[in-house]
């Protein structure tokens, strides 16, 4: 079957979707209910037992299929390459790093200079709070690191479409 990561992470999603699904109602058939009579006799009003062991065996059958699946990803993602010669996982390790020092960036751009005057009981001053960094300079790394960010998405997502055989 030819297919491309991007189908592959939908496939997965999918299946997970769908094998969290059966996990969730399968307890639903986990158990028979009967009547028991009071002289002793059983009345067997919902036997599941068939049922549950169709679904346990389909749950089986998704799980192990949904691990050939992200097999498959995983060996994709560390066979395909981007231009400077990084596989799409270590692409995906470096940006998720990138993100995080991103909002670091933009959470110490919010910061601003600020003054405050304090008063006690015998004497008045002002506390004043400067930012030891130059400004200019972290929201050019910042705009470097958006731009990396964006250029390796974008590798990332031709070669998602790149087709291949399972």
């Amino acid at each position: 079957m030819k297919t491309n990561i991007s189908a592959l992470m939908n496939l997965i999603s999918e299946t997970e979707k769908n094998l969290n699904s059966k996990v969730y109602s399968i307890e639903d058939y986990a158990l028979n209910i009967s009547i028991e009579e009071l002289d002793g006799r059983v009345n067997l009003i919902e036997d599941n037992k068939e049922d549950f062991n169709l679904n346990l065996e389909d749950i089986e059958k998704s799980a192990k299929d949904l691990s050939k699946l992200k097999a498959i990803l995983y060996e994709k993602n560390n066979e395909f390459k981007l231009s400077d010669g990084r596989t799409i996982q270590e692409a995906i390790v470096d940006n998720t790093n990138l993100r995080k020092l991103k909002t670091t960036y933009e959470n110490l751009l919010t910061l601003k200079n600020s003054k405050k005057r304090v008063t006690e009981v015998n004497n008045s001053y002002f506390e004043s709070k400067t930012l030891n960094f130059d400004r200019k300079k972290l929201r050019k790394k910042l705009e470097e690191i958006d731009s990396e960010i964006q250029k390796t998405d974008f590798e990332i997502s031709k070669l998602n479409s790149t087709e291949f055989t399972i």
